[in-house]
């Protein structure tokens, strides 16, 4: 892509937007901007990519994500749907966990039930390679040493290889982890506590004499130990929580005495571990995800602990909301635009906090995590409802007679999926159609009163069509034109509550913009105006 490093002049460079940190938010970010030609440097203090699992589950809404990036299949192939999980109790009962959540089983509008198990550097792998594809790469041995802003932009200095550069940038995103340099310079507070009594031995170790197949937990009265096998690796995740006075040295010898003891298994074999860390519980989230020109994303904004893995997925997840809102005001979309970012994305890290930290505390209880995996964790409730980019007339009295309000769609919300779809092309699902990160209008006045093709439809008044936006018109026969969809199956009209007026607008990070079941074009034209 032309421009995505920026430009160099003789005093620095000059970019739209500096991103610094290229883990999986940074790179997801990078992403975001690359595939709407938005200039951008993302840079990396570390000199290569980073060894370790560190996180490894990937939650059902961030594979929805994945997909609209084109690259789900690529991460799916080196990871494992829905693995089992063996918990076994110091009596030697095994609680078995891990499958399907029953209430995802078999749901048209949900495309992904459960989480995927792979290392996070395979996550981070498969980013840089779409990156590269976009035109984009990842500045490794760069480090940010400092920056100003002004009601123009951001002048940030960064180090490479004992030189230094001046980038001037129009806005600077934190994607660097809990150490943040970009927050600290910012002077926003990162609010929360430090659990110095809670610590987790964390290790990319092979080993001999444990199969692979499942997920193994030991409880145990001095706390948990745990092997999880890595898919497409030869190596397990291996867990052990420390307890104060517990000996938390990383070393081949402490790990092993540790799972014998906790086990109760001499026969497992640890080898010289690749990676390890001491992690500590240090919980917290910021009082604001904005300073002026500056924004922090992922981890440089909230810290969780692993119980739930929800960290790496609602990092991911910011960096999708802000992506396409920072693209759009490139291109002259209003600055009010970016505030709906933390005022979206804050009170969802708020809630991913409260639900990891009670994982945590049932762990700690029951010297063993949770071997259940259940829609609170898969992202798939997250949604903006009350945002001020939510906008729907679904409180009228004829939409509460007409459908069942408590199920009802309302805008804010994740844009469910929907199989069963005939276009011109051949079968689709809605998320083929809508993948690739642009504004998509459902028309399911296109019908006709007649149900015959070709009609005119109430979106045919939003003209000129907006640049990206792309109208999908759900017509009663058989699809004549590109945009055409017969929704053979019946499971559109279901997923969206939809009656034969109805237009809903896609936002690009794949949730409900507005929903009119009066078929209201000057409430999508207004929408539309909103963000540029």
């Amino acid at each position: 892509m032309a421009g995505a490093t920026g430009t160099t002049g003789t005093t620095g460079t000059s970019t739209a937007v500096l991103i610094v940190g290229a883990g999986p938010t940074g790179l997801t970010l990078a992403c975001e901007l690359a595939r709407r030609g938005v200039p951008f440097r993302l840079i990396e203090a570390s000199g290569g990519p980073q060894p370790g699992s560190r996180g490894k589950g990937i939650q059902p809404r961030t594979l929805e994500l994945l997909d609209d990036l084109g690259i789900v299949d690529r991460v799916i192939a080196h990871g494992l749907m829905a693995m089992p999980m063996r918990s076994t109790a110091p009596d030697g009962r095994v609680t078995l966990g891990g499958g399907e959540p029953e209430s995802l089983r078999d749901r048209p509008d949900v495309p992904y039930t459960t989480s995927l198990i792979t290392p996070e550097w395979r996550i981070e792998e498969a980013l840089r390679v779409r990156l590269a594809e976009l035109g984009g790469e990842v500045e490794f041995g760069t480090a940010l040493t400092g920056f100003e802003q002004s009601q123009d932009g951001v002048s940030a200095v960064v180090a490479k290889g004992g030189e230094t550069e001046t980038v001037t940038a129009r806005r600077l995103v934190g994607c660097d982890g809990g150490h943040s340099v970009v927050r600290k310079q910012a002077g926003i507070a990162f609010e929360g506590e430090t659990r110095e009594e809670v610590r987790m031995i964390v290790a990319d170790v092979a080993l001999d004499g444990l199969d692979r197949d499942a997920w193994h937990m030991w409880r145990h009265e001095e706390g948990l130990v745990g092997l999880c096998p890595l898919p497409s690796t030869d190596v397990f995740q291996y867990q052990a929580l420390i307890a104060p006075g517990q000996d938390p040295e990383l070393s081949l010898a402490n790990m092993q005495a540790i799972l014998e003891r906790r086990s109760g298994r001499t026969g497992i074999r640890l080898r010289e571990p690749e990676w390890s860390s001491l992690w500590r519980a240090n919980i917290r989230l910021v009082d604001r995800y904005r300073e002026g020109r500056v924004f922090l994303a992922g981890d440089a904004a909230h810290i969780h602990s692993p119980a739930g893995g929800q960290g790496m997925n609602t990092g991911m997840q910011d960096a999708h909301n802000l992506g396409w809102k920072l693209a759009a005001v490139e291109q002259g979309a209003p600055r009010a635009l970016l505030d709906t970012y933390e005022a979206e994305r804050r009170p969802i890290a708020a809630g991913v906090l409260a639900l990891s930290n009670e994982r945590l505390r049932r762990t700690l209880e029951q010297n063993g995590m949770s071997v259940q995996r259940d829609a609170s964790t898969t992202q798939l409730g997250v949604g903006y409802r009350g945002s001020a980019l939510a906008r729907d007339d679904r409180d009228s009295r004829d939409a509460r007679d007409a459908r069942d309000e408590a199920g009802l769609l309302r805008a804010g919300d994740r844009a469910p999926d929907a199989t069963g779809l005939t276009t011109a092309a051949g079968g689709r699902r809605l998320f083929d159609l809508t993948r690739g990160g642009r504004f998509t209008l459902l028309d399911f006045g296109a019908t006709g009163a007649a149900g015959a093709t070709g009609t005119a439809s109430a979106a045919d008044a939003v003209a000129p069509p907006p640049s990206g936006l792309r109208t999908l018109r759900v017509v009663g026969g058989q699809p004549a034109g590109p945009d055409d969809v017969a929704d053979t199956g019946g499971h559109l009209a279901a997923a969206y509550g939809a009656g034969d007026r109805t237009l809903v607008l896609i936002r690009p990070d794949g949730y409900v913009g507005l929903i009119s079941d009066a078929g209201d074009v000057s409430a999508v034209r207004e929408w539309l105006t909103a963000v540029g």
